[in-house]
């Protein structure tokens, strides 16, 4: 992954300046060159309308699908049944987010430039020291950032729905449409809705962990962890510690395999934790995070408390016929850090982008292999990242000896300087190859140090 060189701008990525042909018509077929089959010269055009997609889910991932579909031609419908939806997430977006989904700087409630990472012993690591002047991680509040995108959706021309999906009847040929089935809220009918129908050509599931969507295409089970968070109201005083600083704690009390974590917020701090081995004990996890952070959110006061699954890893399925899996619903959460907000995102636009381009801008119905198109895109650009992460997890959160070695990794400005290129822009950082050296002998140091560590305080419980 090469991070993008920056200029006069922050937080932008470079556009292609190369201009995107849709045509109807074949090309010649040339010696020594690939056949790149395009939908929409074999798929049937759409009579009187144009192409219907329903994005079930108004989350990152549901809101940027339908921007995308809605300025590509496509008629566009978004259901949400709780627009103003909190879900327990922390928060943090990349730099690199921001001026992708061209985001607007009054949403982002902190710029955090330094962090804090904090092992089961308490000893804390400062990080940010390679961040140059302009960087920082954006923190949103999940309510603020996902009504934006809706709305920004709907001034150009989706259609929100407040309403809980139910089920959808499936058809039995490539053309007939989706029946969705589901509860309309318009403020008139009382709490249980009004039962109601909409018939599309195309569906996006980004209705989250829990998603419906998946269910209907029997997209699988996975592993998930249950996320656990309370927003806290510290005095004025001891906000302006977390002023731009966010605290990472691991160790066995916070989580047996993921961390706790105290972010800020515009007059607040979330403070949370989560795991997926252990989810019976989550709010003794959660007590112990507030009691590692007690002396900085002393006097502080519980306004919100929220809890809510998170994927560990992407469905068995996450394609079928014309529906297809974006976000949480297709499992897009990193192992070790639990990000997801950013890929969510990113996920809904790169299968809008493959329905916009499959139905040349929503004269033609698509089929699975549009949405397969989506797919390979997706595991080329961002798999590795998982898979790496997936590592990490794997090899530092599995004891307190190793998470000790994994802070004190941390304090490497090497280290330091190659996570945040990689975290803020989305892309594995150019390595030296002296300094990968170091590292890896101070990793395998640590690693032993740890397991000495640990073979110490075995003999101490035997």
């Amino acid at each position: 992954m090469n991070s993008i060189a920056l200029k006069s701008f922050i937080g932008l990525r470079h556009s292609s300046t190369e201009p995107r042909h849709f045509s109807a018509q074949p090309k010649p077929l040339t010696l020594n060159r690939k056949l790149k089959v395009v939908a929409g010269k074999y798929s049937p055009k759409v009579q009187g309308r144009n192409l219907r997609v329903a994005i079930v889910g108004g989350g990152p991932a549901g809101g940027a699908a339908a921007e995308t579909l809605a300025k590509g031609g496509v008629e566009t419908f978004i259901i949400e049944r709780k627009l103003d939806n909190c879900k327990p997430c922390g928060g943090a977006i990349p730099l690199c987010m921001v001026g992708e989904f061209d985001l607007p700087l009054d949403i982002i409630d902190r710029r955090v430039t330094r962090m804090k990472m904090i092992s089961p012993s308490n000893v804390a690591v400062d990080i940010g020291r390679t961040l140059k002047p302009h960087e920082y991680i954006g923190m949103v509040r999940r309510e603020v950032l996902d009504n934006y995108l809706r709305e920004r959706a709907k001034e150009n021309g989706a259609n929100i729905i407040n309403g809980l999906f139910l089920k959808m009847d499936i058809p039995k040929d490539k053309e007939s449409p989706y029946v969705l089935h589901y509860s309309g809220y318009d403020g008139k009918t009382g709490g249980v809705g009004e039962k109601l129908t909409l018939e599309v050509d195309a569906v996006i599931g980004a209705d989250g962990a829990n998603s419906r969507v998946a269910k209907a295409i029997d997209a699988g089970d996975y592993e998930y962890a249950i996320a656990f968070q309370e927003r806290i109201k510290i005095p004025d005083d001891k906000m302006v510690y977390y002023e731009n600083l966010a605290e990472m704690y691991v160790g066995d009390d916070v989580s047996p395999d993921f961390y706790g974590w105290v972010f800020p917020k515009c007059d607040h701090v979330a403070v949370g934790t989560g795991t997926v081995t252990h989810k019976g004990d989550i709010k003794k996890f959660q007590q112990a995070t507030r009691k590692r952070a007690e002396d900085k959110i002393l006097g502080g006061k519980i306004i919100r408390v929220e809890a809510h699954p998170i994927p560990e890893h992407p469905r068995p399925r996450r394609v079928k016929g014309r529906v297809a899996l974006v976000g949480d619903a297709a499992g897009y959460v990193t192992k070790c850090s639990g990000e997801g907000i950013y890929f969510a995102a990113k996920s809904g636009r790169m299968c809008a982008e493959a329905i916009v381009a499959g139905s040349e801008n929503g004269k033609r119905l698509v089929d699975e292999g549009d949405f397969r198109k989506y797919l390979e895109k997706w595991d080329k650009t961002y798999w590795p990242t998982y898979k790496v992460l997936d590592i990490l997890q794997k090899v530092f959160y599995r004891s307190n000896p190793s998470r000790e070695a994994f802070v004190e990794l941390c304090a490497d400005e090497y280290v330091q300087k190659m996570t945040f290129d990689s975290y803020l822009y989305k892309t594995v950082a150019p390595s030296n190859p002296l300094e990968d050296l170091k590292l890896a002998i101070n990793t395998i140091g640590s690693l032993v140090r740890a397991n000495a560590l640990r073979g110490e305080m075995n003999k101490l419980n035997v």
